[in-house]
């Protein structure tokens, strides 16, 4: 069988709004492939990754929550943000995550549509890599720094 690897990046599964509807949209859409992905001899590999660090981070050359990469290529298009009061609430700063245009609408969660599309397309070899030389970026240099602020507050009392 041909290894289809599946990579779910995300900054919180327990809070995040965002992230949860993804998670959730992602299993929906794996679950109407799951026939066509056997058919066609993948073996699916699902690795569900909580950047938790900057480092971390870096590891993954993350840009921004949620993503989801097939075979290491991102499938949820050009990164757009907007602000994001599940993960502002999280690190106590102002937080932008992952917007996503699909058949030209914005949306903050991914449609099922554009999540089988991706695959499909990541399948089909129509998406580029990206081989830009990675940087954190400041939205998430924020988040994990307000985290981190926020854990030692709590720790300490």
């Amino acid at each position: 069988m041909k290894p289809l690897t599946i990579d779910f990046l995300y900054l919180d599964l327990k809070t995040c709004e965002r992230c949860m509807a993804t998670d959730d949209t992602l299993q929906e859409a794996l679950a109407e492939l799951a026939a066509v992905l056997s058919t066609l001899g993948y073996s699916v590999q699902v690795n569900k990754v909580n950047i938790t660090t900057p480092e971390l981070a870096e590891q993954y050359r993350f840009l921004s929550s949620p993503t989801i990469r097939v075979n290491g290529l991102d499938i949820l298009g050009n990164i757009t943000e907007n602000d994001c009061c599940c993960c502002g609430d999280i690190c106590g700063d102002d937080v932008e995550c992952r917007t996503f245009v699909y058949d030209g609408v914005t949306y903050e969660q991914p449609p099922k549509a554009m999540v089988l599309d991706g695959i499909l397309r990541a399948i089909y070899g129509l998406i580029p890599a990206n081989n830009d030389p990675y940087e954190l970026p400041d939205n998430l240099k924020r988040f994990f720094a307000g985290r981190g602020r926020k854990i030692k507050l709590h720790m300490d009392r």
